[in-house]
């Protein structure tokens, strides 16, 4: 395969990185497999591509001082048990067999959430938000990552902009933040398993950088509810995608 091919996909995952902060496992990792990588080392060089790409995007966002790392805290926090949980059953059970229901059970949530958003304009739930269900949603998310590599941004965002009525870019420098950190753990547990391809990871990665730029820049000039909107579009899409890969 040519390597500008995977260069070019690194600048496409990249910008809608930097734009809305999701769909970067959820496009990365089934486009990997389509090209022909093995789907175990497809997730673990995924992680790495996330890491890095993340890094960009927390220092773009964090310039604009639009990152609420007490969110992005505390769904770490969640997550960290579900890493550790994550890593004993990646060595002890079949993982594929794990991610054929897990990517139903994601796309299906994603698909039923977007076009609820999209037809009433907001997803209301008759439950109070508190702080614990942060922890929550970062255990569920952090365990849902272990075994596809899709999650932190698609769902992150969708719950913090449509139930926690979070401002939409406040939204993407908390979903990249929280997904570096998320992704960075996660890489650790594929690297032990020597499932990460590097030289793949590091294509991907050149084309990251102007990718995550350009995509930053163009969520600094949307406005707020057509940038929500666009992200609702956008999760329906990786929902429906999710979906047909598994």
């Amino acid at each position: 395969m040519n390597p500008l091919t995977f260069v070019g996909l690194g600048f496409l995952v990249g910008f809608l990185v930097g734009l809305t902060g999701v769909g970067g496992g959820a496009l990365m990792t089934p486009s990997l497999i389509f090209l022909g990588v093995e789907p175990l080392t497809a997730v673990g060089t995924d992680l790495l591509y996330a890491t890095v790409t993340r890094v960009f995007g927390v220092f773009f966002h964090g310039r604009k001082g639009r990152i609420r790392y007490d969110i992005a805290l505390r769904l770490l926090a969640g997550s960290v048990p579900a890493i550790v949980l994550g890593g004993i059953i990646l060595r002890e059970i079949d993982r594929n067999a794990l991610n054929d229901y897990l990517t139903l059970l994601l796309g299906t949530i994603l698909v039923v959430s977007a076009v609820l958003s999209l037809l009433k304009g907001e997803f209301r739930v008759p439950v109070r938000p508190r702080w614990a269900y942060i922890y929550l949603l970062g255990f569920i998310v952090g365990l849902t990552v272990q075994f596809t590599s899709v999650g932190a941004g698609v769902i992150v965002s969708f719950t913090l902009m449509n139930v926690a009525r979070l401002d939409p870019k406040e939204v993407v420098g908390v979903t990249i933040t929280y997904g570096l950190a998320l992704s960075a753990l996660s890489f650790l547990n594929y690297a032990g398993m020597g499932s990460v391809d590097y030289h793949l990871a590091g294509a991907l990665t050149l084309g990251t950088l102007p990718g995550v730029y350009m995509g930053t820049h163009v969520n600094r000039n949307a406005e707020g509810e057509k940038l929500k909107r666009a992200m609702n579009v956008i999760i329906l899409l990786i929902g429906l995608l999710t979906l047909f890969g598994g």
